[in-house]
Protein backbone atom coordinates (compact mmCIF):
# COMPACT_ATOMS: atom_id res chain seq x y z
CA UNK A 1 0.00 0.00 0.00
CA UNK A 2 2.77 2.33 1.24
CA UNK A 3 4.59 1.38 -2.32
CA UNK A 4 1.60 2.32 -4.80
CA UNK A 5 1.07 5.44 -2.61
CA UNK A 6 4.80 6.51 -3.33
CA UNK A 7 4.19 5.90 -7.40
CA UNK A 8 1.19 8.01 -7.26
CA UNK A 9 3.06 10.68 -5.50
CA UNK A 10 5.87 10.20 -8.08
CA UNK A 11 3.74 10.70 -10.96
CA UNK A 12 2.04 13.72 -9.82
CA UNK A 13 4.97 15.23 -9.23
CA UNK A 14 6.14 14.19 -12.51
CA UNK A 15 3.11 15.28 -14.29
CA UNK A 16 3.08 19.04 -12.35
CA UNK A 17 6.57 19.35 -13.57
CA UNK A 18 6.05 18.41 -17.02
CA UNK A 19 3.19 20.49 -17.27
CA UNK A 20 4.76 23.55 -16.10
CA UNK A 21 7.63 22.92 -18.61
CA UNK A 22 5.20 22.77 -21.14
CA UNK A 23 3.19 25.40 -20.33
CA UNK A 24 5.94 27.50 -20.17
CA UNK A 25 7.12 27.01 -23.65
CA UNK A 26 3.60 27.28 -25.20
CA UNK A 27 3.53 30.49 -23.66
CA UNK A 28 6.67 31.44 -25.18
CA UNK A 29 5.72 30.08 -28.54
CA UNK A 30 2.50 32.41 -28.63
CA UNK A 31 4.68 35.55 -27.46
CA UNK A 32 6.68 34.81 -30.18
CA UNK A 33 4.57 34.26 -33.21
CA UNK A 34 2.55 37.33 -31.66
CA UNK A 35 5.53 39.10 -32.41
CA UNK A 36 6.23 38.07 -35.68
CA UNK A 37 2.52 38.55 -36.75
CA UNK A 38 2.75 42.36 -35.95
CA UNK A 39 3.39 44.96 -38.76
CA UNK A 40 7.47 45.61 -39.72
CA UNK A 41 8.58 49.01 -40.22
CA UNK A 42 8.68 50.22 -43.69
CA UNK A 43 12.21 49.88 -45.16
CA UNK A 44 14.11 52.37 -45.89
CA UNK A 45 14.71 52.65 -49.95
CA UNK A 46 16.14 54.67 -52.46
CA UNK A 47 14.17 55.61 -56.27
CA UNK A 48 14.66 56.49 -59.27
CA UNK A 49 12.21 57.31 -61.98
CA UNK A 50 11.91 56.39 -65.82
CA UNK A 51 12.74 59.35 -67.63
CA UNK A 52 13.29 60.05 -71.35
CA UNK A 53 17.00 60.84 -72.86
CA UNK A 54 18.34 61.49 -76.05
CA UNK A 55 20.56 58.75 -77.29
CA UNK A 56 22.47 58.90 -80.58
CA UNK A 57 22.12 55.38 -82.20
CA UNK A 58 25.73 53.94 -82.09
CA UNK A 59 27.93 50.55 -83.70
CA UNK A 60 30.24 49.60 -81.28
CA UNK A 61 33.31 48.28 -82.51
CA UNK A 62 37.09 47.67 -81.60
CA UNK A 63 40.07 48.95 -83.41
CA UNK A 64 43.60 49.95 -83.56
CA UNK A 65 45.07 53.64 -84.20
CA UNK A 66 48.08 54.16 -86.37
CA UNK A 67 49.62 57.43 -87.66
CA UNK A 68 48.66 59.20 -91.20
CA UNK A 69 53.12 59.23 -92.19
CA UNK A 70 54.79 56.35 -90.15
CA UNK A 71 58.13 55.35 -91.55
CA UNK A 72 61.18 53.86 -90.10
CA UNK A 73 63.55 56.36 -91.36
CA UNK A 74 66.41 54.79 -93.10
CA UNK A 75 69.82 55.58 -95.41
CA UNK A 76 70.12 55.27 -98.78
CA UNK A 77 73.83 55.30 -99.44
CA UNK A 78 76.32 53.48 -96.62
CA UNK A 79 78.88 55.88 -94.62
CA UNK A 80 79.70 56.17 -91.02
CA UNK A 81 77.68 58.18 -89.01
CA UNK A 82 79.15 61.39 -88.34
CA UNK A 83 76.98 63.58 -86.66
CA UNK A 84 73.39 62.72 -84.83
CA UNK A 85 71.01 65.77 -84.75
CA UNK A 86 68.08 64.81 -82.87
CA UNK A 87 66.86 63.08 -79.39
CA UNK A 88 64.95 60.51 -78.70
CA UNK A 89 61.28 61.30 -78.63
CA UNK A 90 61.77 65.00 -80.01
CA UNK A 91 59.74 66.74 -82.15
CA UNK A 92 60.99 67.76 -85.79
CA UNK A 93 59.54 69.25 -88.27
CA UNK A 94 60.09 68.54 -92.53
CA UNK A 95 63.64 69.04 -93.71
CA UNK A 96 65.19 68.83 -90.06
CA UNK A 97 68.52 67.29 -89.99
CA UNK A 98 68.92 63.84 -88.55
CA UNK A 99 71.99 62.28 -89.14
CA UNK A 100 75.18 63.37 -91.11
CA UNK A 101 77.34 60.66 -92.95
CA UNK A 102 80.85 61.19 -93.49
CA UNK A 103 81.16 62.82 -96.44
CA UNK A 104 85.07 64.30 -97.30
CA UNK A 105 85.73 62.43 -99.70
CA UNK A 106 82.32 63.22 -101.83
CA UNK A 107 82.88 67.28 -100.94
CA UNK A 108 86.74 67.03 -102.97
CA UNK A 109 84.79 65.47 -105.72
CA UNK A 110 82.27 67.65 -105.89
CA UNK A 111 84.69 70.34 -105.63
CA UNK A 112 86.63 68.79 -108.58
CA UNK A 113 83.66 68.64 -110.89
CA UNK A 114 82.96 71.92 -110.03
CA UNK A 115 86.20 73.42 -111.62
CA UNK A 116 85.83 71.23 -114.23
CA UNK A 117 82.37 72.95 -114.86
CA UNK A 118 83.92 76.39 -114.51
CA UNK A 119 86.56 75.42 -117.25
CA UNK A 120 84.01 74.12 -119.97
CA UNK A 121 81.95 77.22 -118.87
CA UNK A 122 84.96 79.51 -120.32
CA UNK A 123 85.53 77.48 -123.15
CA UNK A 124 82.36 77.58 -124.06
CA UNK A 125 81.70 81.06 -124.01
CA UNK A 126 84.74 82.11 -125.74
CA UNK A 127 83.47 79.79 -128.21
CA UNK A 128 79.86 81.78 -128.35
CA UNK A 129 81.92 85.03 -129.31
CA UNK A 130 83.90 83.20 -131.79
CA UNK A 131 81.18 81.88 -134.00
CA UNK A 132 79.72 84.84 -135.17
CA UNK A 133 82.89 85.45 -136.61
CA UNK A 134 83.77 82.45 -138.09
CA UNK A 135 86.35 82.50 -136.01
CA UNK A 136 85.68 78.06 -135.26
CA UNK A 137 83.49 75.76 -137.11
CA UNK A 138 80.30 74.75 -135.64
CA UNK A 139 81.12 71.61 -134.94
CA UNK A 140 83.89 72.68 -132.48
CA UNK A 141 81.29 75.33 -130.56
CA UNK A 142 79.10 72.15 -130.43
CA UNK A 143 82.00 70.43 -128.89
CA UNK A 144 82.16 73.07 -126.16
CA UNK A 145 78.56 73.45 -125.39
CA UNK A 146 77.90 69.46 -124.73
CA UNK A 147 81.27 69.58 -122.42
CA UNK A 148 79.65 72.00 -120.31
CA UNK A 149 76.51 70.67 -120.22
CA UNK A 150 78.32 67.44 -119.16
CA UNK A 151 80.53 68.95 -116.55
CA UNK A 152 77.15 70.48 -115.21
CA UNK A 153 75.11 67.25 -115.03
CA UNK A 154 77.92 65.83 -113.20
CA UNK A 155 78.61 68.44 -110.66
CA UNK A 156 74.57 67.96 -109.81
CA UNK A 157 75.02 64.40 -109.77
CA UNK A 158 77.28 64.21 -107.43
CA UNK A 159 75.62 67.37 -104.96
CA UNK A 160 72.75 64.65 -105.48
CA UNK A 161 74.92 62.03 -104.29
CA UNK A 162 76.28 64.03 -101.01
CA UNK A 163 72.89 65.31 -100.48
CA UNK A 164 72.00 61.33 -99.77
CA UNK A 165 74.76 61.72 -96.65
CA UNK A 166 72.42 63.99 -94.79
CA UNK A 167 69.10 62.40 -93.65
CA UNK A 168 66.69 64.31 -93.33
CA UNK A 169 63.10 64.29 -91.49
CA UNK A 170 60.25 63.67 -94.86
CA UNK A 171 57.76 65.39 -92.67
CA UNK A 172 56.52 66.77 -89.25
CA UNK A 173 56.14 64.15 -86.32
CA UNK A 174 57.77 62.57 -83.25
CA UNK A 175 60.97 60.60 -83.60
CA UNK A 176 60.81 57.34 -81.73
CA UNK A 177 64.56 55.85 -79.99
CA UNK A 178 67.44 56.11 -82.33
CA UNK A 179 68.89 53.34 -83.79
CA UNK A 180 72.48 54.09 -84.66
CA UNK A 181 75.48 55.81 -82.65
CA UNK A 182 77.98 57.96 -83.35
CA UNK A 183 81.06 56.59 -85.36
CA UNK A 184 78.93 53.73 -86.90
CA UNK A 185 78.93 52.28 -89.98
CA UNK A 186 75.55 51.84 -91.50
CA UNK A 187 74.94 49.51 -94.72
CA UNK A 188 72.32 50.72 -97.56
CA UNK A 189 68.79 50.50 -95.94
CA UNK A 190 69.77 50.52 -92.15
CA UNK A 191 67.06 51.76 -89.94
CA UNK A 192 68.13 55.02 -88.11
CA UNK A 193 64.91 56.34 -85.78
CA UNK A 194 61.03 55.71 -86.31
CA UNK A 195 59.06 58.75 -87.43
CA UNK A 196 55.33 59.44 -86.76
CA UNK A 197 52.79 61.92 -87.27
CA UNK A 198 50.40 61.58 -84.33
CA UNK A 199 48.27 64.79 -85.11
CA UNK A 200 45.89 63.90 -86.67
CA UNK A 201 46.02 60.50 -86.32
CA UNK A 202 43.82 57.85 -87.69
CA UNK A 203 41.80 54.68 -86.51
CA UNK A 204 41.21 51.66 -88.25
CA UNK A 205 38.38 49.26 -87.67
CA UNK A 206 35.81 47.36 -88.77
CA UNK A 207 31.76 46.63 -88.57
CA UNK A 208 29.57 43.54 -89.77
CA UNK A 209 28.15 44.36 -93.70
CA UNK A 210 24.66 44.49 -92.64
CA UNK A 211 26.04 48.06 -90.56
CA UNK A 212 27.01 48.98 -94.28
CA UNK A 213 24.27 51.97 -94.90
CA UNK A 214 24.86 53.45 -91.18
CA UNK A 215 28.86 54.27 -91.78
CA UNK A 216 29.64 56.82 -94.48
CA UNK A 217 32.45 59.54 -94.82
CA UNK A 218 31.29 62.45 -92.45
CA UNK A 219 29.71 60.32 -90.13
CA UNK A 220 31.05 60.88 -85.86
CA UNK A 221 32.82 58.53 -84.22
CA UNK A 222 33.93 58.39 -80.61
CA UNK A 223 37.55 56.33 -79.43
CA UNK A 224 37.97 55.50 -76.37
CA UNK A 225 41.63 54.29 -75.58
CA UNK A 226 42.50 51.98 -72.59
CA UNK A 227 45.16 54.97 -71.17
CA UNK A 228 42.57 57.57 -71.12
CA UNK A 229 39.13 55.61 -69.90
CA UNK A 230 37.10 58.42 -68.92
CA UNK A 231 38.48 60.56 -72.20
CA UNK A 232 36.27 60.29 -75.10
CA UNK A 233 37.55 61.59 -78.92
CA UNK A 234 35.92 63.02 -81.77
CA UNK A 235 36.80 62.21 -85.18
CA UNK A 236 35.30 61.34 -88.50
CA UNK A 237 34.72 58.56 -90.69
CA UNK A 238 37.31 59.95 -93.84
CA UNK A 239 37.13 56.34 -95.72
CA UNK A 240 35.27 52.84 -96.21
CA UNK A 241 36.67 50.59 -97.85
CA UNK A 242 34.83 49.17 -101.16
CA UNK A 243 34.74 45.62 -100.82
CA UNK A 244 33.35 43.12 -98.22
CA UNK A 245 35.88 40.59 -96.43
CA UNK A 246 34.43 37.30 -97.62
CA UNK A 247 35.88 35.44 -94.78
CA UNK A 248 34.33 37.40 -91.83
CA UNK A 249 31.62 39.17 -94.13
CA UNK A 250 33.46 43.02 -92.58
CA UNK A 251 34.46 46.10 -94.32
CA UNK A 252 37.13 48.35 -92.97
CA UNK A 253 36.58 51.40 -91.70
CA UNK A 254 38.80 54.19 -91.56
CA UNK A 255 38.14 57.71 -89.35
CA UNK A 256 40.51 60.25 -88.45
CA UNK A 257 40.89 62.21 -85.03
CA UNK A 258 42.19 65.20 -83.90
CA UNK A 259 45.86 64.51 -81.01
CA UNK A 260 46.38 67.44 -80.71
CA UNK A 261 47.65 67.01 -77.09
CA UNK A 262 49.23 63.94 -78.83
CA UNK A 263 47.79 61.50 -76.29
CA UNK A 264 46.89 58.93 -78.80
CA UNK A 265 49.76 56.64 -79.87
CA UNK A 266 49.87 54.29 -83.29
CA UNK A 267 49.12 50.56 -82.36
CA UNK A 268 46.69 51.58 -79.60
CA UNK A 269 43.69 49.25 -79.12
CA UNK A 270 40.77 51.51 -79.08
CA UNK A 271 36.95 51.27 -78.49
CA UNK A 272 35.11 52.90 -81.49
CA UNK A 273 31.70 54.15 -81.33
CA UNK A 274 30.22 55.11 -84.97
CA UNK A 275 27.33 57.56 -84.35
CA UNK A 276 24.02 58.26 -85.80
CA UNK A 277 23.19 61.51 -87.44
CA UNK A 278 20.46 62.26 -85.05
CA UNK A 279 19.43 61.70 -81.63
CA UNK A 280 16.29 59.60 -80.12
CA UNK A 281 14.02 59.71 -76.96
CA UNK A 282 15.02 56.73 -74.95
CA UNK A 283 13.35 55.65 -71.62
CA UNK A 284 15.87 54.54 -69.12
CA UNK A 285 17.10 53.38 -65.70
CA UNK A 286 19.95 53.09 -63.43
CA UNK A 287 21.24 49.90 -63.95
CA UNK A 288 21.10 49.46 -60.27
CA UNK A 289 17.30 49.86 -60.35
CA UNK A 290 17.70 46.06 -62.49
CA UNK A 291 17.46 42.49 -60.97
CA UNK A 292 17.45 39.22 -62.50
CA UNK A 293 15.03 35.96 -61.92
CA UNK A 294 14.31 32.67 -63.82
CA UNK A 295 11.42 34.31 -65.68
CA UNK A 296 13.94 37.63 -66.53
CA UNK A 297 14.69 41.08 -65.47
CA UNK A 298 12.74 43.00 -62.88
CA UNK A 299 12.52 45.91 -60.63
CA UNK A 300 10.44 46.69 -57.74
CA UNK A 301 7.84 49.23 -59.22
CA UNK A 302 6.82 51.91 -55.78
CA UNK A 303 3.14 52.04 -55.64
CA UNK A 304 0.50 52.09 -53.01
CA UNK A 305 -1.83 49.42 -51.95
CA UNK A 306 -5.47 49.60 -51.32
CA UNK A 307 -4.59 50.33 -47.62
CA UNK A 308 -2.79 53.62 -48.59
CA UNK A 309 1.17 52.05 -47.86
CA UNK A 310 3.40 52.53 -49.95
CA UNK A 311 4.97 49.44 -51.50
CA UNK A 312 7.35 47.68 -53.31
CA UNK A 313 5.58 45.43 -56.34
CA UNK A 314 7.67 43.41 -58.36
CA UNK A 315 7.05 44.03 -62.13
CA UNK A 316 8.88 42.32 -64.92
CA UNK A 317 10.69 44.31 -67.75
CA UNK A 318 12.63 43.92 -70.83
CA UNK A 319 15.41 45.73 -71.67
CA UNK A 320 17.31 47.30 -74.81
CA UNK A 321 20.26 49.17 -75.26
CA UNK A 322 23.08 49.86 -72.55
CA UNK A 323 24.56 53.27 -72.13
CA UNK A 324 27.31 53.91 -69.32
CA UNK A 325 25.21 52.95 -66.22
CA UNK A 326 21.70 53.59 -68.01
CA UNK A 327 19.82 50.92 -69.20
CA UNK A 328 17.10 51.37 -71.81
CA UNK A 329 13.57 49.75 -70.67
CA UNK A 330 11.36 48.73 -73.67
CA UNK A 331 8.71 47.05 -71.87
CA UNK A 332 7.27 47.07 -68.32
CA UNK A 333 6.91 50.22 -67.19
CA UNK A 334 5.57 54.02 -68.34
CA UNK A 335 7.56 56.80 -68.58
CA UNK A 336 7.22 58.58 -64.48
CA UNK A 337 7.07 55.41 -62.92
CA UNK A 338 9.27 55.11 -59.67
CA UNK A 339 11.20 52.05 -58.74
CA UNK A 340 13.37 51.38 -56.16
CA UNK A 341 17.00 52.04 -57.08
CA UNK A 342 19.13 50.04 -55.07
CA UNK A 343 18.68 47.59 -52.43
CA UNK A 344 16.34 45.19 -54.56
CA UNK A 345 17.63 41.59 -52.40
CA UNK A 346 15.97 42.79 -49.23
CA UNK A 347 12.99 43.43 -50.44
CA UNK A 348 10.26 40.80 -51.16
CA UNK A 349 6.86 41.41 -53.34
CA UNK A 350 4.10 43.75 -51.58
CA UNK A 351 6.84 44.67 -49.11
CA UNK A 352 6.02 47.92 -47.38
CA UNK A 353 9.06 50.75 -48.06
CA UNK A 354 9.46 54.02 -47.36
CA UNK A 355 11.72 56.27 -49.79
CA UNK A 356 13.94 58.08 -48.44
CA UNK A 357 14.12 62.03 -48.45
CA UNK A 358 15.73 63.27 -52.47
CA UNK A 359 14.87 59.75 -53.27
CA UNK A 360 13.07 61.01 -56.36
CA UNK A 361 16.88 62.53 -57.93
CA UNK A 362 17.46 61.89 -61.86
CA UNK A 363 18.71 59.12 -63.30
CA UNK A 364 21.84 60.80 -64.52
CA UNK A 365 22.36 61.57 -60.22
CA UNK A 366 21.78 58.13 -59.67
CA UNK A 367 24.16 56.86 -62.15
CA UNK A 368 26.52 58.87 -60.51
CA UNK A 369 26.20 57.91 -57.34
CA UNK A 370 25.93 54.20 -58.07
CA UNK A 371 29.01 53.58 -60.42
CA UNK A 372 31.64 55.22 -62.12
CA UNK A 373 30.10 55.50 -66.20
CA UNK A 374 32.67 53.90 -67.33
CA UNK A 375 31.21 51.56 -71.03
CA UNK A 376 29.28 48.49 -70.60
CA UNK A 377 31.78 45.84 -71.93
CA UNK A 378 29.40 42.91 -71.72
CA UNK A 379 28.67 41.27 -75.08
CA UNK A 380 25.02 41.62 -74.49
CA UNK A 381 25.51 44.92 -74.60
CA UNK A 382 27.37 45.01 -77.86
CA UNK A 383 25.30 43.08 -79.50
CA UNK A 384 22.13 45.50 -77.84
CA UNK A 385 24.24 48.20 -78.80
CA UNK A 386 24.94 47.49 -82.67
CA UNK A 387 21.34 46.71 -83.30
CA UNK A 388 20.59 50.19 -82.20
Amino acid sequence: MKTATRMIVVLVLLAVILGGIFGWKFLQMQKRGEQMSQAQPPTLVDSAALDTEAWRPQIKSVGSLRAINGVAVSNEVAGVVSEIAFESGQRVARGDILIKLEDSVDQAALAALKAQARLTNDTFRRYSDLLPRNAISQSQYDEAQANYQAARADVAQQQAQLDKKTIRAPFDGVVGLRQVDLGEYIAVGTPIVELNMLDPIYVDYSVAEKQLDRVQAGRQVEVRVAAFPERAFDGVIEAVAPTVDESSRTLDVRAKLTNSERLLRPGMFADVRTLAPDSVSVPTLPRTALAFNTYGDYVFKIVENDQGQTIAQRTQVSIGRLRGDQVEITQGLEPGDRVVATGQLRLRDGQPIQVKDGGSESNADAARNSGDGAPAADSEASNAEAQG
